[in-house]
């Protein structure tokens, strides 16, 4: 299915929203269920121009605010991301659902594939990694996010970091949604996503995975980056594997046509 070069930010849908298990969730569309997860840095409006696409191509899409996050509560502890997933998707009633994560976001829908891979239809990594427990110093670095948003605010955390997330063809407007998403988290939310990176590595169920699955990645990439997203090709079954070209980390804004389109013709190609 081909579809626009750009998505339109003036006219995507806002979807509605509804909470379930304290998380509020944006929704779009009507068919089979979509759930899309966000970044650390994100939100559910980081994935709204590729949600309101799959929408348009009749699928009903879920977009979280992960716990801590946008319109959903703050946790008061830490949080098993991936059993939240899986309540929502149960109570939601709908089927396996298609799991589409952004970077931590796709962390948190291997491990629920890997957990019950019965509620997932299928898997979409986009610029994600195996978690930060791969070595010691990447775990490091995650955890010393924490006191670097607590010392700088916000607002001065998203200037030091967002522009890293964006390929150097990215546009100003769709800069200014990552810095401004990044300026908006919260540090409940942003420390329970840094522990659990911290203290995941997924190398060893992702051989084990039995979804199907497609790993995306943005060319210009210097997050997590290329060659981690190859590495999760390689060590997934059959996985499919896609460069995004002009795209950085946040390719899922950058380029949301160009995602749905990889995305929609991995589907049609599912029994």
């Amino acid at each position: 299915m081909q579809l626009p070069t750009e998505a339109a930010p003036a006219t995507r849908s806002l979807g509605s929203r509804i909470s379930l298990h304290g998380v509020s969730l944006v929704v779009r569309g009507e068919g089979a269920p979509v759930f899309l997860m966000h970044g650390i840095g994100g939100n559910a409006s980081s994935c709204g121009a590729l949600a309101q696409l799959l929408s348009e191509a009749g699928y009903r899409t879920f977009c979280w605010d992960a716990p801590g996050y946008g319109e959903s509560g703050d946790p008061l502890g830490p949080v098993d991301h991936p059993g939240l997933v899986l309540q929502i998707l149960a109570s939601l009633t709908l089927g396996p659902a298609h799991l589409i994560g952004t970077s931590w976001g796709g962390v948190i829908a291997t491990r629920a594939a890997a957990q019950a891979p019965g509620a997932v239809r299928s898997l979409v990594l986009a610029d994600s990694t195996r978690g930060s427990a791969v070595t010691g110093e990447s775990a490091h670095r995650m955890l010393a996010r924490v006191p670097e948003l607590a010392e700088l605010g916000p607002e001065a955390f998203a200037d030091r970091r967002a522009s890293r997330l964006l390929s150097p063809a990215a546009d100003a407007a769709t800069a200014a949604a990552v810095r401004s998403e990044m300026a908006a988290v919260r540090l409940p939310g942003y420390t329970a996503a840094a522990t659990m990176m911290a203290a995941t590595d997924t190398s060893n169920v992702l051989p084990s995975l039995q979804v199907p699955s497609l790993v995306l990645v943005g060319e210009d990439d210097v997050v997590t980056g290329v060659d981690e997203s190859r590495i999760l090709a390689e060590s997934i079954t059959d996985a499919s594997f896609k460069i995004i070209p002009r795209a950085g980390h946040a390719a899922v804004q950058e380029k949301p046509a160009e995602m749905a389109t990889s995305i929609l013709e991995f589907w049609k190609r599912l029994t």
